[in-house]
C-alpha cells in the first residue's frame, strides 16, 4: 500500500526532486513568516542562531503549520515533511536575499570567499489515519565551492534573471547558477532543499516505513 506524503512547502526545487524520486507529493503552503519565526527564537535564547538551528526551526514550523488541515475536504492521511535552507559563508547566516542588490552583494562576497555551505533542515510528522503523532527532525549539509573568475557582468546578469532572488543564498545549482558552482562535497540534493537520503533514513529508523512505500509516479512504479 502506497503510503500519501505531504510537502509543507511551494518550492518547485523540492517538488522536482521528490518527482525525480518516484514521489508525487501533495503540496500545502505553510504560510510561515519565516524572518518573524527566527526573530523570536533569537529573542527567546538571546543570541543568534547557527544556520543547522535556522533551518531544524522553520522546517518544524513548517511542517506543524500544517497539521490537522485538510486537502480538497479529506483530511491528511500521510506523512507532513517541512523543508527548509540557509547558506553559511564568512560566518554568515543568509536566508533569500528578496532585493537584487542584495543578491548582488552576496554573489560578490561569493566570488571573494570562494566558497561556503549549505544546510537544509528536514521535519517529517506522522499524520497518518488523520491526526498527528510523532515528528523527527535531521539536518544535511553540503560544502560548495564557486568559480574563481566570476565576472561583475555575469553577477549582474544573473541576478537580473531572477532566479537567485527567493533562494537561500541566491543561488541554484539546478538553474543558471549550475555553471558558477565547481565542487559540491556532501549530498547533492541538500543544495536543491532537500535531502533525498535524509529523508529515506527518517522513513526507516523513525517510522519503519520504507522507501519505495512512497513511489507513486510512473508506470515503472506499477501506478
Amino acid at each position: 500500500m502506497t503510503v500519501r506524503l505531504y510537502l509543507a512547502s511551494t518550492s518547485p526545487a523540492r517538488l522536482s526532486l521528490l518527482r525525480a524520486a518516484g514521489i508525487e507529493p501533495i503540496l500545502i503552503s505553510p504560510g510561515v513568516d519565516e524572518d518573524e519565526a527566527v526573530a523570536q527564537e533569537e529573542a527567546t535564547l538571546g543570541r543568534p542562531l547557527t544556520a543547522p538551528e535556522t533551518v531544524a526551526l522553520l522546517a518544524r514550523a513548517k511542517a506543524e503549520a500544517v497539521v490537522g488541515q485538510s486537502v480538497h475536504g479529506q483530511p491528511i492521511d500521510g506523512f507532513v515533511l517541512g523543508g527548509d535552507s540557509a547558506f553559511e559563508i564568512e560566518g554568515q547566516v543568509l536566508g533569500k536575499p528578496h532585493e537584487p542588490a542584495v543578491a548582488v552583494e552576496r554573489w560578490r562576497q561569493m566570488a571573494r570567499a570562494g566558497r561556503g555551505t549549505l544546510y537544509s533542515g528536514h521535519h517529517l510528522i506522522d499524520h497518518r489515519g488523520g491526526r498527528p503523532h510523532a515528528g523527527h527532525s535531521a539536518t544535511a549539509h553540503a560544502d560548495l565551492t564557486f568559480a574563481d573568475d566570476l565576472s561583475e557582468s555575469e553577477i549582474e546578469h544573473y541576478v537580473a534573471s531572477g532566479e537567485p532572488l527567493e533562494v537561500a543564498g541566491a543561488f541554484t545549482i539546478d538553474g543558471l547558477a549550475g555553471a558558477f558552482i565547481t565542487d559540491i562535497r556532501g549530498t547533492p540534493s541538500a543544495v536543491v532543499g532537500l535531502s533525498i537520503p535524509v529523508l529515506r533514513a527518517l522513513l526507516r529508523t523513525c517510522f519503519d516505513v520504507e522507501w519505495h512505500e512512497l513511489w507513486n509516479r510512473g508506470s515503472s512504479l506499477g501506478v
